[in-house]
């Protein structure tokens, strides 16, 4: 069994998926398809009309047709960093050693598999193409965003690994 680990995306505020989120669900359905024997782990707590990310990403898993038996939803992780450590503790409990895939937005990409590996796992990326464009503007909010908060989360997963940092 290959864990397919999913991030959440904001919901809306209905409690409804965005276009980012059901982009992801595709990605992982697809590469779950291609890699046969998966287990979906759809990871992301924060609710909006009561709902969390993992209990939509789980029905629309449903929705595409896999089984429930093979998705193991994860709704405590309130942000990128929380889920990529609950994610491995959970992983790690069920004995699992292997690698595992980790699907999101590719601009997000840097930022999940950087923390995945430092976090112990050998990874397979499966990007879901992003709806932003790609000029110049984007690009600079990659460089805003994504770089400190890369250099931040894995700074905490080294932290959770030396046992400094417990699990959220």
């Amino acid at each position: 069994m290959t864990p397919i680990i999913i991030f959440g995306a904001a919901l809306r505020p209905d409690g409804s998926a965005t276009e980012t989120l059901r982009r992801r669900i595709a990605a992982a359905v697809a590469h779950g398809w291609r890699i046969g024997d998966a287990l979906y782990v759809p990871t992301g707590g924060v609710p909006q009309s009561g709902v969390t990310e993992a209990q939509v990403m789980t029905a629309l898993l449903l929705d595409a047709g896999i089984a429930r038996d093979a998705i193991l939803p994860e709704d405590r992780a309130g942000d990128t960093c929380d889920s990529v450590l609950i994610c491995s503790d959970m992983l790690r409990e069920l004995g699992h050693r292997g690698p595992v895939s980790i699907v999101t937005s590719d601009f997000h990409m840097m930022r999940c598999a950087a923390m995945a590996l430092f976090a112990g796992w050998r990874i397979t990326r499966v990007p879901a193409t992003a709806l932003h464009p790609r000029g110049r503007a984007w690009r600079m909010w990659v460089w805003a965003r994504e770089f400190p908060a890369t250099a931040w989360d894995v700074a905490l997963v080294v932290l959770w690994r030396a046992g400094v940092m417990k699990t959220p």
